[in-house]
This record gives C-alpha cells, structure tokens and sequence, in this order.
C-alpha cells in the first residue's frame, strides 16, 4: 500500500528537477544570456547613450504604456465574456467561445492589416469617425486597439475555469442573506477570481509588449509618435548595430522582469490571503 501511494507515472522530483532546469536552461537563459553578454561587452557610456535617444524614450513610453492600459482593458472586458460564455445559454455560444480563440490563430501580420483596413480614414469603421475628429489608425490609439485584440483571449481563458469552479449556489446563499449584486461581486466573486484576473493581466502585459506584427501596420510607425520598441530593435538591426539593438532589447527585459516580478508578487500575496479567508 505504502508503495502504491508513492507510485507517480514520471521520474523522480531530482531527475524531473534537472530535466526542468536544462530544459529551462536550454530555451530560455541561454538566449537571455547572449543578450545581456552583448549589452556588457558595449560599455557603459555606449550604452547608456542608445537606450536614452528621444526616439527610443518615446518608443518605450508608448510600449509600455499601451500594453498596460492594454491589459487593464482586457481584464474587465476579459472577465465579462469570461462570466457570460461560463453563466449563459444562448445561441452561437460555441461560435462566440471560438472567436475568442482567434486572436491565438490568426496570424499577427494578418491582424495588422485587418484592423488597418478597418480602422484607416477610409475603412468601414474608420469613415465613420472621421467626421467627429476621431483617429485610429496610424496613431497610439491603434496600437492600443492592436494590443487589446492580441490579449483578450488571455484573460479569458485563465478567468474562464476558475468562474466554473465557482458554484452557483454560494451566490445564491449570499443573495438569500440580503447580499446586493454588487456586494456579491465584491466579497464572493472578486476574491476567488482576483489571482486568475491578475495572471491574465500578466500574460496579456507580457504579449503587449513584444507583439510586432500587428502592431507595425496599424502603428504608422511616426517616430517619437507610434514607434514601438520592438520595431525600434529592427531598425536597429537593419542598420548592423547589433549593440544598440541588444541594449535596447535589455532595457525592456529588465522593464518587464521587474513589472511581472511585482504583479507575481501580488498575485502569490492575494493566494495566501483568500487561502487563510477559507
């Protein structure tokens, strides 16, 4: 009996520790590495003088900026699709759970152009806002919309499982308490789905900003205006100035290291605290 219950269909934690940790190794820190190798080898003055030129500063502001307002975006909008395709019945639902998806599978090249083509002065939604004024394409706006459209499906996706594991009938419970809606929300849902929502946000963040592809069509790509970072690396590259690009590339490693150290931090916070509350 005792060794039925230490019976487990894959190597021992040593020998799966170090598979990890190669494996690990091999796709992820090896490459990092090469970065930061290169970033070192530039001196700092070099450095220091690639990764602050106004064009690069603005471009980092706008990534970093619209992937954050991005993701925000996505984890209130995330949360209601999550909550109507896990809560409700109607027709096309599986249409509608599938179109969340496509984000997943479409190409982001493709994405680029359909939301430039619709969004451009010209384009079906576009026309429709030119005459109050209102641009889309080709400015910081699209690129906002751009990220929004890539990281939607994250937060669904990860809010999705956790609304089903809620059961009804707490909701009920606390609505025949005398529990508003809103109150219900606040002390039942939110605190089950709060370290879902904050892994979506980290996932969907962590997508903003690297994405390219659909990005560069609708962006316009108007130094220290719609220049995303990324784009600002291939810039660099076409020129053969592998150590700017690399410095630059070091710059939003370290930037997103920190901010999803910080929302991990949060998250394993929010874990230990709605364990202890049940």
């Amino acid at each position: 009996m005792a060794s039925f219950k230490n019976f487990s269909p894959l190597p021992g934690f040593r020998l799966s520790l170090g598979y990890t940790i190669f494996y690990l190794t091999l796709i992820v820190l090896i490459p990092l590495s090469a970065v930061v190798t290169n970033t070192v080898g530039m001196g700092w003055e070099s450095f220091w003088s690639a990764v602050t030129e106004p064009r690069v500063v603005a471009s980092y502001k706008l990534t970093f900026g619209a992937s954050l307002v991005a993701a925000a975006v996505n984890v209130i909008f995330g949360l209601i699709f999550a909550w109507v395709l896990v809560r409700y019945r109607f027709p096309g639902k599986g249409l509608v759970d599938a179109l969340v998806d496509l984000p997943f599978a479409l190409p982001t090249a493709v994405a680029g152009i359909a939301l430039a083509a619709l969004y451009a002065p010209n384009g079906p939604i576009g026309s429709l806002l030119a005459p109050f004024g209102i641009e889309i394409a080709y400015t910081p706006k699209g690129v906002l919309i751009a990220l929004i459209f890539i990281g939607l499906p994250f937060v669904v996706r990860t809010v999705q499982p956790v609304l089903a594991d809620l059961e009804k009938e707490v909701e009920e419970a606390a609505a025949g308490l005398g529990a508003s809606r809103w109150q219900t929300f606040l002390k039942i849902i939110l605190p089950h789905v709060a370290p879902a929502l904050l892994t979506g946000f980290a996932m969907a963040f962590a997508r903003a900003v690297g994405e390219y592809g659909s990005v560069i069509f609708i962006a316009g790509n108007m130094p220290m205006v719609s220049e995303i970072t990324p784009l600002m690396i291939i810039t660099k590259l076409e020129q053969y100035d592998y150590q700017g690009a690399t410095a630059i590339a070091s710059v939003m490693l370290l930037i997103s290291f920190i901010l999803l150290l910080v929302i991990n931090g949060l998250q394993g916070w929010m874990n230990g605290r709605y364990t202890k509350g049940a």
